[in-house]
Formats: C-alpha cells, structure tokens, sequence
C-alpha cells in the first residue's frame, strides 16, 4: 500500500498540469455536478423548468439552499414587499451543496432567460453536511460563479458571503464558512461582473452571537431574518440593476 502511494505521488509531480487539475477536481466533491434521489428535489426542479418556460421575463435569479428557498417560507412576505416586482426566480433548495447547483445548471435551469442580475449564496451545507475544508467549499462556489458567467457572461453577479451559522464566533462550522468567506472574496475582487457582498453582521450582536430570534436553529432565519437580508442588499441590487 505504501509503494502504491509513492507511485501515486510520483506520477502527480510526473503529470502534466491539466491531468493534475482533473485529478483534483475529481478528489474534490463540491465540484462535481451530482442531483440528489429526492422526489421532492427532482419536482422543484421540474417546477422550476415550468416557470422559466412560462415566465414572460426573469430579471433576477437567486441561487442557494434552503435559506435562499426559505423565501417562499419565512421569507415569502418580504419577498412580495421587496423583490416580487423586479421578475425574480429563485431556485434555491434546501438541502443543496454546490455541486447539486452545478448539476442544475447543467440540466436547464440557466437556459431559456438571460437575468440581468444573479443572487447566490451558498456553500453552509457543504461545510455542514459533511465538514468540508473551507478550501473545498470555496471552490465549489467559484466554480457556480464562473458557469454562470459562461452561459451568461452579461449577467451580473452579486455573490453573498456564507451567511453565519453556530451561536458563537468560536463554532467550527461558522468558523468553516468564515475561512470559505476570506477564500472567495480574494479570488473574486479582480471579477468586474462579480460584486461580493458580506452582509452577515446585520445578524449578528456586536460580540458575534447569532441570536435564535434572527435564526432559532442558528442556521436557517425567520421572518425577522429575511428582512434584515432584503434591507441589507436591496440598494446594491437596484444600482445593479440600474434602477
């Protein structure tokens, strides 16, 4: 076993560079576009394909997991207060880490519109779920920006940090998506079609504590919550928007 990963070792330092980036991709889960066996998934992303088909426009499309499909939930109020009226479509799911959104986007759920501006934020499941290194959430996020940008390169992109999870700043799993946060921001401050945006303190306490009346379940908010979100990114969506 240990002359097989010498072997190993030595074919990578061996390999030309675009082999080295594919054997990466493949040890990297978060990159590899996968749906999930839910009947309830595979519907919503039925449904979904419906109401691109039937949508006379679609101006703003936010991406996630459960929190951005909270909109239809908790958030469905302000939703109808704040962006109900810019020909919105969110196609956030609960349960998605990045490579379900990847897999969507390649089964037709950035074809048939062109949005003049997409919402994404996503990347907690990956760090939950399955305790990923925040090197590997962050790429899968990357990876979700630069397939949008290539079927849609006229797109804007406003790329949220990974919203805060844990009651305290020392939880390894905010601390997991803090560490993604700091990653993506670096890689996407050269991108002019990409505004990154941290809004995460708007609901946290001066110390850092995430209070259970913002997020009971210290993930996933609550009416209060999704307002506090709208209000925080409403302005920069319009000037993105151009209105």
């Amino acid at each position: 076993m240990r002359s097989f990963a010498c072997l190993l070792a030595a074919f990578m330092l061996a390999a030309p560079a675009w082999a080295q980036d594919a054997a990466k991709t493949e040890t990297i889960e978060a990159l590899n576009p996968v749906s999930r066996p839910n009947d309830w998934w595979t519907q919503r992303h039925q449904e979904k394909l419906e109401a691109i088909k039937k949508a006379d426009k679609i101006d703003v499309v936010f991406i996630g997991d459960s929190i951005t499909h909270g909109w239809e939930r908790s958030g469905q109020k302000t939703w109808n207060e704040t962006f109900a009226s810019l020909h919105p479509l969110n196609i956030g799911y609960g349960g998605d880490r990045t490579e379900h959104v990847l897999w969507r986007f390649e089964n037709g759920e950035l074809d048939g519109y062109s949005p003049k501006v997409a919402v994404i934020m996503i990347g907690t499941n990956n760090t939950g779920h399955r305790k990923e290194k925040s090197e590997d959430t962050a790429a899968g996020v990357k990876a979700i920006v630069e397939k949008l940008h290539e079927k849609h390169p006229e797109t804007k992109v406003l790329l949220l940090a990974i919203f805060p999870r844990g009651a305290t700043t020392d939880d390894p799993l905010r601390k997991l998506n803090d560490g993604a946060n700091a990653i993506i921001e670096e890689e996407m401050k050269d991108k002019d079609y990409v505004t990154f945006l941290n809004i995460n303190d708007v609901f946290l306490t001066d110390d850092g504590t995430l209070p259970k009346k913002i997020m009971p379940d210290l993930l996933h908010p609550k009416e209060e919550g999704y307002k506090l979100w709208a209000d925080a990114i409403s302005g920069k969506l319009n000037e993105m928007l151009g209105k």
